[in-house]
């Protein structure tokens, strides 16, 4: 990657609460293009909230966002900050795909036109050439066989799968996941792993909360462990689980360490 390609997201310095709940308290998160950034820590770390800021869907009081080096526009202070660009933000999130714990698909489109839908309604791309790109997302995550079946007759492997082939339908920028693996059970959970370490091994952009450290120790390039909305510790997966510097991730580890 050249040394002048900004990120695709750089946070600095982010604050986010609820009422008098401080849940981030000044994290910093840079995720360059085609590198892969794990987000771990306990429930109620901040996890899931810093990355629903970083896709926009979450407001921030205080910090920068950047997407491609383009800062978020904002307007007001603290609690009463916001985004001043609505175009702005729309255009930034269609290039941020998000993919969520509950697949989130609906129940009344077959799964190809769960694919489609957004690329099509949102972005107004030819139906003809988004049913080519989607059937080929389809493949790829290894269900192009389900593509006329409805939600309901897939497995919870099949539809997280199918919640991937959406979002990379859209050709983002960048993959955000949250937690895509913690509705499944075991075996199922295999199905979605190995599509994220496939995406990972092309080489695409990608956050990823997850309580699976063996995925984030084989997939990230970069692992963030979040402890009461700060960062307690951060670096490659090899130093960050192989040795841990602070009491805290050292007792997190002794309970999700990946064998």
């Amino acid at each position: 990657m050249p040394e002048t390609e900004p990120p695709v997201i750089e946070i600095r310095g982010l604050h986010k609460a609820y009422g008098d709940l401080e849940v981030l308290k000044g994290v910093d998160l840079v995720a360059p293009r085609g590198h892969v950034v794990a987000l771990i820590g306990s429930s109620g770390s901040g996890k899931s909230t810093l990355l629903r800021c970083a896709n926009l869907l979450e407001e921030s009081q205080k910090g920068d966002i950047r997407f491609e080096g383009e800062p978020i526009r904002w307007r007001g202070e603290g609690p009463t900050r916001h985004p001043s660009d609505r175009a702005q933000v729309t255009r930034i999130r269609t290039n941020l795909s998000m993919v969520f714990q509950q697949f989130n698909l609906w129940s009344h489109l077959t799964i190809l036109d769960n694919v489609m839908e957004a690329p099509v309604t949102v972005l107004k791309r030819d139906r003809a050439e988004v049913e080519d790109r989607a059937r080929h997302y389809l493949e790829k995550v290894g269900i192009a066989d389900k593509a006329d079946a409805w939600p309901a007759q897939l497995s919870g492997g099949q539809q997280q799968r199918a919640a991937i082939a959406r979002a990379l339908c859209m050709e983002p920028r960048a993959l955000l996941f949250d937690e895509p693996t913690s509705a499944l059970d075991p075996e199922l959970e295999q199905e979605v792993i190995r599509v994220i370490k496939d995406l990972a091994a092309e080489g695409r952009t990608m956050i990823i909360v997850t309580h699976d450290m063996r995925l984030a120790a084989d997939v990230a390039d970069h692992v963030i462990f979040l402890h009461l909305g700060k960062i307690e510790e951060e670096g490659p997966p090899e130093v960050v689980f192989g040795n841990p510097r602070t009491e805290r991730l050292r007792q997190f580890l002794s309970h999700t360490a990946p064998a």
